[in-house]
C-alpha cells in the first residue's frame, strides 16, 4: 500500500503552529508521516483523497460521558430539575439497567459521537447493579467493534441511601468488590503507548456517592498499574455543602486528603473553585473536563476555563450523560464551549480556543500525547466536515464556519488510518435497526 495523501482540504486546523495548508500524508500503518504546506507536495508518491471540499480537523476527543444515559434522554419528570434531584430520580431507573440495555446504550452513544466526528471518548460508568458485573467488558466489545477508541472508566459507588449518599442500596458495592474488578480490568484490557484503543481508569463517581477509603484505596492502585484516575467534583454548591457536611472539607482540600491531587487526575465538570483552589489545581497539573451543555442544562454554573489554563490545568471538553446533555455530539459541544465562555469572558475568545480544547486540551486531559493534533508521528485521527448545506451559505472562514454556522455531523472520520465514517453514514451499522431496539430498552427501563 502506498501512503494517502488528504489532499488540499478547504480549511484545516491541526492545534498547533505547523502548515497543512496542502493537507496531510498517512502511511499505511495509520500514522501521519508529513503534514503539506500551502502549494506543496508529498515527499513521496502517494493516492489521492481530494479534501477540497472539507474541512480537516484532529479527531475530537470527549473527555467525559456516561454512555448508559441515552436510554433516559428528555425523560419528563426531570426535564427540568437540577443535580440532586435529577439524581435522586434517575437512580431507580437506572438501576434496571441489563446487560442488553447496556450495550444498546452504549452503541448509541458511540455512533452519536463518531458521527459528530469524535474519535476517542472517555466514559464513566459506576452502576454495577446485580447481574452487571461485566459492564465494562461489554463496553470494551463495543468501542472494537465501532473501531474507535475510549478510556473506559470502572466507576464505583459505595455510600448507599442509608449511607447518607443519593444512590439507592441496588446500585452500590463493597469495597473488596470493586477493587478486584478495578484490577482485573486494568489486567485484561488497558493497553499503553502511541495507538492505544482501549485504556482503563478509576473512578468512583463522587463524593457524595463514595467513601474516603475507596477514593484513597483506587488512587493507591491507580499508582501501582500506572493508569489514570476520574471523578466528578465541585460540579455544583450541593456538592460542596455536602463535603462541607460529611468531611468538613472543601473540595480541593478533599481531593488532596485522599491522595488525589496530581497530574493522574482529571475531573468532571470543576466549576466551583476559588482562586486559591485554581492555583492548586494548576501547580498540581490535575485536569478539567469542561461540559458547558451539562453544566447549562442543569443549571449548575460556569467552569472558569480561561482562568484554568491559564494556572496551568489542563482543560478538555466532555459531552457528559446523554441524560444531562440529552446529545452526544462533539462538534455541537465546541460550539456551546466557545459560547459560554464567551458570556463569561468576552467576544475575543477565539473559535480555534474552543477547538483546541475538543483536541489537543482534551489528549492532555486524558494523558495522551498521540492524538489531538495533527503532526508528524502522531495517530491519523481525523475529522472531516463538508461545509455545504444551507446553514453555511455565505460563510467565509471555513474553520470558524463549523462552529459559528453549527456543523453537527462529520463527512468522513479516520481512526488510525482507516476511514470509520463515509459519506456521513458508518459503514455496515444498521442504524434504523439500533434506533428501533434502543427505543424499546428505553421505553422498558423506564415503565420498569
Amino acid at each position: 500500500m502506498t501512503p494517502l495523501w488528504i489532499k488540499n482540504p478547504l480549511g484545516i486546523f491541526t492545534a498547533n503552529d505547523l502548515d497543512a495548508g496542502g493537507g496531510l500524508v498517512v502511511s499505511d500503518s495509520g500514522t501521519i508521516i508529513e503534514l503539506v504546506p500551502s502549494g506543496g507536495q508529498p515527499s513521496t508518491p502517494c493516492t489521492v483523497f481530494d479534501a477540497s471540499a472539507h474541512v480537516v480537523l484532529p479527531g475530537l476527543i470527549n473527555t467525559h460521558h456516561h454512555f448508559y444515559q441515552t436510554l433516559t434522554r428528555a425523560w419528563g419528570p426531570v426535564a427540568n430539575a437540577p443535580l440532586f434531584p435529577w439524581l435522586q430520580n434517575l437512580y431507580p431507573v437506572w438501576a434496571r439497567l441489563t446487560p442488553r440495555s447496556l450495550e444498546l446504550a452504549v452503541q448509541v452513544a458511540l455512533a452519536e459521537l463518531l458521527l459528530s466526528g469524535c474519535t476517542t471518548a472517555a466514559d464513566h460508568h459506576y452502576l454495577f447493579p446485580d447481574g452487571m458485573e461485566d459492564a465494562i467488558d461489554i463496553e470494551v466489545a463495543a468501542v472494537r467493534a465501532m473501531g474507535m477508541r475510549a478510556t473506559l472508566t470502572r466507576g464505583s459507588m459505595t455510600l448507599g441511601e442509608d449511607d447518607g449518599g443519593l444512590p439507592p442500596r441496588t446500585t452500590v458495592q463493597s469495597p473488596e468488590a470493586i477493587l478486584a474488578d478495578s484490577e482485573r480490568l486494568i489486567r485484561q484490557y488497558h493497553e499503553t503507548g502511541d495507538g492505544a484503543v482501549v485504556q482503563i481508569a478509576l473512578a468512583p463517581c463522587s463524593p457524595f456517592s463514595v467513601t474516603k477509603e475507596i477514593m484513597a484505596e483506587s488512587a493507591a492502585m491507580a499508582e501501582r498499574f500506572d493508569v489514570r484516575l476520574h471523578t466528578h467534583l465541585a460540579e455544583t454548591i450541593d456538592e460542596e455543602d455536602f463535603c462541607r457536611s460529611m468531611f468538613g472539607l472543601r473540595t480541593v482540600d478533599y481531593l488532596e486528603s485522599v491522595g488525589w491531587l496530581g497530574s493522574r487526575t482529571w475531573l468532571g465538570h470543576g466549576i466551583h473553585f476559588n482562586d486559591e483552589e485554581i492555583a492548586r489545581l494548576g501547580a498540581a497539573g490535575t485536569a478539567v473536563a469542561h461540559c458547558p451543555t451539562s453544566n447549562m442544562r442543569l443549571a449548575s454554573g460556569t467552569a472558569r476555563v480561561l482562568e484554568l489554563e491559564a494556572a496551568g490545568v489542563p482543560v478538555g471538553l466532555g459531552v457528559d450523560g446523554s441524560a444531562s446533555n440529552d446529545a452526544s455530539n462533539m462538534i455541537l459541544e465546541a460550539r456551546q464551549a466557545l459560547y459560554l465562555q464567551r458570556l463569561r469572558y468576552g467576544a475575543s475568545v477565539p473559535v480555534e480556543r474552543a477547538l483546541g480544547w475538543a483536541t489537543r486540551g482534551s489528549a492532555a486531559v486524558l494523558g495522551r500525547s498521540d492524538i489531538g493534533q495533527l503532526a508528524p508521528g502522531l495517530q491519523a485521527d481525523l475529522a472531516l466536515f463538508k461545509p455545504d448545506e444551507l446553514r453555511f451559505s455565505g460563510s467565509h472562514d471555513p474553520v470558524a464556519a463549523l462552529l459559528l454556522c453549527g456543523a453537527d455531523r462529520a463527512d468522513r472520520v479516520m481512526v488510525g488510518g482507516s476511514w470509520r465514517v463515509v459519506d456521513g453514514a458508518i459503514p455496515g451499522l444498521d442504524v434504523a435497526g439500533l434506533i428501533a431496539e434502543h427505543s424499546a430498552a428505553a421505553r422498558k427501563l423506564v415503565a420498569g
